[in-house]
């Protein structure tokens, strides 16, 4: 079997996934392109010049980026100038076609689900690491819906009542994942300050540190809080969400969120910083049973 054979063979899992995994799949179509084309010998640019593709389109395919993938013809053709034999084709185009199969959240409107948003959760979605830091809110895989529905009417005050509802059902079925069978781990660093700030009202609160105790526990779930004390925790000035893919030749994502946009860095250089970053911040962090007990005695104390 060659190289390529033995890349795509431990593919074939994703072809019988019971949930659709398009972000997933438009990736690991992509990074199997890519791979092929370097095993024939080609540059990027060259390769997009004999199927008569621009130079960004054929970047955007190796790259699994936008709402939709590559179209099929468009894949064959590539297949047919790299010399791929027919097993390789065959498993490719198969994964092509699950990646159409929408996700859940692709059921959303754009408004709800612009591209970046439905990026960054169909990578959440695919993901077998997701580490994150915040610095005002609970990490959003990490909260209730009256907290979500008061982070929404914080930052969207004039938002309709309908619309508040569809923002709290779209982050509730966003929770999800981490119950499932083959949930991801989730490594979520919090400032202290999130857990003071009253938002929706103390009852919200309580009910809020009491899903965090609980979900701390969980055999999947890591949570260290950064203590106020720590003055000089060298901690990000934006919330930062970074993802690993395990064992299937993916890049490392680092996201990073804005008021109406978002970042996705997945140079090897600049998600290594991310990586080191979050490494530092654990270590100035409490330990996971520290942080428990101080989730526990915030809500005793401030929350009673």
């Amino acid at each position: 079997m060659s190289a390529a054979s033995h890349r795509l063979s431990r593919l074939e899992p994703y072809l019988d996934r019971p949930e659709p995994a398009p972000t997933l799949l438009k990736m690991l179509v992509g990074v199997q392109l890519a791979g092929f084309r370097e095993d024939a010998g080609l540059a990027q640019d060259q390769a997009a010049r004999a199927v008569g593709f621009s130079a960004a389109k054929l970047s955007r395919i190796e790259s699994g980026k936008g709402r939709r993938p590559p179209t099929e013809s468009d894949v064959r053709a590539l297949l047919e100038l790299y010399g791929t034999d027919a097993y390789e084709a065959s498993v490719l185009i198969k994964l092509l076609q699950r990646a159409g199969e929408p996700g859940w959240w692709q059921r959303y409107d754009k408004r709800l689900m612009p591209e970046w948003f439905d990026r960054l959760v169909g990578l959440q979605e695919a993901a077998a690491t997701i580490r994150t830091f915040e610095i005002q809110y609970v990490p959003g895989l990490l909260q209730t819906p009256a907290y979500t529905r008061a982070v929404v009417e914080r930052g969207l005050p004039n938002a309709p009542a309908g619309e508040v509802e569809r923002r709290v059902e779209l982050r509730r079925n966003r929770t999800q994942l981490l119950f499932r069978s083959d949930a991801p781990q989730l490594w979520a660093i919090i400032d202290e300050s999130v857990l003071l700030r009253v938002l929706g009202s103390t009852d919200v609160m309580r009910e809020q540190l009491a899903h965090l105790v609980e979900m701390a526990q969980r055999s999947n779930v890591t949570v260290q809080i950064v203590p106020l004390s720590v003055t000089n925790a060298s901690a990000p000035a934006i919330p930062v969400t970074y993802l690993r893919f395990g064992g299937l030749d993916l890049p490392d994502v680092v996201y990073l969120e804005h008021i109406r946009s978002a970042n996705f860095l997945e140079d090897r250089d600049e998600t290594e910083e991310y990586r080191i970053a979050l490494d530092r911040l654990a270590d100035e962090a409490l330990k996971p049973r520290d942080s428990l007990e101080l989730l526990r005695r915030t809500m005793e104390q401030r929350y009673p």
